[in-house]
């Protein structure tokens, strides 16, 4: 359920010259992200696992695994390492490591026993809040989040909170630091608690959990978000008043689906994302995308589709949403921005438009990325402080 820029799950040996496939990795509670052949009957593997990452050897003749490392050393505690670069010996890996608090570097040595060996990012300091892995039930599964505080923390003080869904939904929120386009640092810096949960459809797992939400689009896991909302309203100095989200691709999806759904948020910032998967389907160039999470085209199915689309709740929307979506965009095409935008602004709700002319699902102008970290901020300051 993975796609092919974010690749995730598990790992099968094919022939090369066809035949059956074999799952060597059955049941794992992980996704492999990446792997390479170190012996005939050894493959060394990187995984996200349950929120952070994990290097293991997968031998092929019994199907089982034994674990080298698993990030919960020190200061990286869930570092982010997608793949590995294997020397001819079969042992010795470099790798790309980067957490919230350690921007990336290349470190060096056998997997797990790494020593640091570049330096670029000297001297770059955080500028936001330490961040926990948290954990939480949902309708019997346990979920895992990262919830990172604000930058000047104070106890006995109630902050507001603001959810950021990753895209996917087949992918993983992970430590990480933080991009220049990215609106955490700033929100975390001005006072805010992010949590960015892992819900049902995401990566770190098993392949069960990854497709937990086909044919459910939006439901499941938005009841896990929710949860994990209430987890942190309960346990941390979290105003349950206050409580925004955002998000772009899948996330602008459940920006979108959220207000349809739930008074939880009392705003929201929708990225690029999807508010009528009927119309959707005819209007993108990759609808076999869907077609495994729905189980039928939308000339076959259009109840399925139509039952996740926030259009057909829009009457139940409360919550003051902001959209942004480029005039290029070719994944989430800007119609399904327009489309939400123009129900809430007929039906009253408090709504913004933002277009931006040449620019794709991924906005690459700086002076667009630093407008939008701006407008999200202006959102969230008018409407959660």
């Amino acid at each position: 359920m993975s796609d092919f820029i974010a690749p995730g799950g598990d790992l099968f040996l094919l022939g090369a010259h066809g035949g059956e496939s074999r799952d060597v990795t059955p049941g794992l509670k992980a996704s492999v992200t990446w792997f390479a052949w170190t012996a005939a009957d050894k493959i060394i593997t990187t995984e996200i696992a349950d929120g952070g990452a994990a290097i293991t050897v997968v031998h092929t003749d019994t199907a089982t695994a034994d674990i080298l490392w698993q990030g919960s050393d020190g200061p990286y505690t869930g570092g982010l390492v997608f793949a590995l670069s294997i020397a001819n010996d079969g042992r010795t890996s470099a790798a790309v490591r980067e957490s919230f608090d350690h921007a990336p570097e290349i470190w060096l040595g056998p997997a797990g026993q790494w020593h640091q060996l570049s330096a670029v990012n000297q001297g770059a300091e955080a500028s936001w809040g330490k961040a926990e892995s948290i954990h939480w039930n949902s309708e019997g599964m346990r979920i895992q989040g990262w919830l990172l505080y604000p930058a000047h923390y104070v106890p006995g003080k109630k902050y507001p909170m603001v959810v950021l869904v990753h895209g996917g939904p087949a992918a993983a929120a992970l430590a990480h630091w933080p991009p220049a386009f990215d609106d955490v640092e700033v929100l975390s810096s001005l006072g805010y608690f992010v949590l960015y949960p892992n819900p049902r459809g995401s990566m770190g797992q098993g392949e069960e959990f990854t497709q937990g939400n086909v044919k459910n689009l939006g439901y499941g896991d938005l009841r896990d978000i929710e949860a994990g909302v209430k987890f942190a309203v309960d346990n941390f100095a979290v105003d349950p008043q206050r409580i925004g989200i955002t998000g772009w691709s899948y996330g602008g999806f459940m920006a979108m689906w959220a207000i349809t759904q739930t008074d939880m948020f009392r705003a929201s910032v929708a990225g690029p994302g999807v508010s009528n998967w009927q119309s959707y389907y005819g209007q993108v160039d990759l609808e076999k995308w869907v077609i495994p999470y729905f189980g039928a085209s939308v000339y076959d199915d259009p109840w399925i589709y139509a039952k996740s689309s926030p259009i057909n709740f829009v009457k139940k929307a409360r919550a003051a949403t902001l959209f942004y979506v480029g005039n290029q965009d070719f994944v989430c095409p800007a119609p399904q921005s327009f489309e939400l935008w123009r129900a809430l602004k007929h039906l009253g709700v408090d709504t913004e438009l933002l277009f931006y002319s040449g620019e794709g699902h991924g906005l690459s102008q700086p002076a667009d990325q630093r407008d939008i970290t701006k407008q999200t901020v202006r959102w969230f300051s008018e409407h959660l402080r």
